[in-house]
């Protein structure tokens, strides 16, 4: 495949809205820290035109995400780091080493299972040959979750820290285990709210959504996409209580909570037929 004129046009752009005196004031002081949100925001907007199967949509999220990748590339060749077409050989680099069964001795072909065993093996090659080259950091990272990236939403890294701490058997065996948990830790939050103290009741809420996220993993449900669709469940039953109050004349701030509640568990009435 050759190259395209529209990535070559998009770099141009880019380097056009970086530009000191003739660029945008905004883009010019933007930095990493600045724009990682927008590239977790852009990430999540992938996601949810996929969820709701919406291909038209995904095509433009996928730009807006690949803008991402390009700003912070630029941001870098600002800084004499590096470029976007270092980050693509690199990413090309990896993958091609990542697979040999694609790219190398085709000894022939493998399950997923095994793709994904092979994937973790040579991994954990790159890792310890990064180590030998910079002894000092590796040390700094050698415990068991030092793996585990700081950088991903909040609800992923819980999933990811039990799930390394599962590997030397600090886990639970059954779910119910875990949801014992989960009722001692509203135990704990009940008792917090009643101290007032407010930096306890945050804490203490962290440990109940930390315990609910394991309880998923157990069950062998993405927490994510469980949340999701009870996102969605929400939006759902919220919008029929908008709707048939609009069809009796009547707005949400004329409403009271008991009629919403009520209008609450008719639209569970109709989702369960």
């Amino acid at each position: 495949m050759n190259s395209s004129p529209n990535l070559s046009k998009l770099l141009d752009i880019m380097a056009a809205l970086r530009t000191p005196g003739s660029g945008c004031p905004w883009d010019l002081e933007q930095t990493f820290a600045t724009i990682a949100p927008y590239t977790i925001e852009e990430a999540y907007e992938v996601a949810d035109a996929i969820a709701r199967d919406d291909i038209d949509h995904l095509k433009e999220e996928l730009g807006d995400l690949l803008f991402q990748v390009v700003f912070h590339a630029r941001m870098a060749e600002d800084q004499k780091a590096f470029n976007f077409d270092e980050v693509a050989a690199a990413i090309c680099t990896k993958l091609i080493r990542r697979h040999p069964h694609v790219f190398g001795d085709k000894a022939g072909q493998l399950t997923p299972a095994q793709v994904k065993e092979a994937w973790d093996r040579i991994k954990a090659e790159e890792k310890a040959e990064r180590a030998k080259q910079n002894p000092k950091a590796a040390s700094e990272q050698s415990g068991l979750l030092s793996s585990v990236k700081a950088g991903q939403p909040a609800l992923h890294r819980a999933l990811a820290l039990q799930r390394k701490a599962s590997t030397v058997g600090f886990d639970w065996n059954d779910p119910r285990a875990v949801l014992a948990k989960i009722r001692e830790e509203a135990d704990e939050i009940e008792a917090a709210l009643d101290s007032k103290d407010q930096a306890h009741i945050a804490s203490e809420t962290g440990d109940l959504l930390f315990a609910v996220v394991n309880l998923a993993r157990h069950a062998n449900a993405d927490p994510e996409l469980a949340l999701r669709s009870a996102n969605a469940k929400f939006e759902r039953r919220f919008a029929y209580i908008e709707r048939t109050l609009a069809a009796r004349g009547r707005s949400l701030e004329e409403a009271s909570l008991v009629e919403m509640d009520a209008l609450w568990n008719e639209a569970k009435h109709h989702e369960a037929k």
